[in-house]
């Protein structure tokens, strides 16, 4: 069984009253038990998404 990455590293986010608003929505529609988990996922897949597009191609 492959061994899983600690998670050791902490960071905090801020929401304004709305946009903590959209999450709960968002999480009570979708069933979301995991919002620490949803939050990183959203995060890594946006952020490896504009790397892989910022890859020079071999016409640039």
């Amino acid at each position: 069984m492959a061994k899983k990455a600690a998670r050791e590293h902490r960071i905090s986010i801020l929401l304004n009253e709305s946009e903590n608003r959209i999450l709960e929505s968002f999480c009570d529609r979708y069933r979301v038990s995991n919002r620490s988990r949803l939050i990183r996922e959203t995060l890594m897949r946006a952020i490896l998404k504009r790397m892989e597009n910022d890859q020079p191609t071999l016409f640039d």
